[in-house]
């Protein structure tokens, strides 16, 4: 099953973004997303909601309940 971090490094990729770049665009410090994306915290529902919204993609896919962005 896909995880949330590899999703997330997964979109960094292929929207070619860089990392203070997606902090800066879900307000929130840099050394917190990082420590999303290397699954050393996971966020709280309202920051998956801000995430998917960022990524235009669904919570779901997100979190890997399923592979539809």
């Amino acid at each position: 099953m896909t995880t949330l971090p590899e999703r997330l490094q997964l979109l960094k990729e292929k929207r070619n973004l860089m990392q203070k770049d997606i902090a800066a665009g879900l307000g929130i410090p840099l050394r917190t997303y990082q420590r999303y994306e290397y699954g050393e915290r996971e966020p709280q529902a309202s920051v998956v909601a801000d995430m998917a919204r960022f990524f235009q993609v669904s919570a779901d896919y997100l979190l890997g309940l399923s592979d539809r962005e």
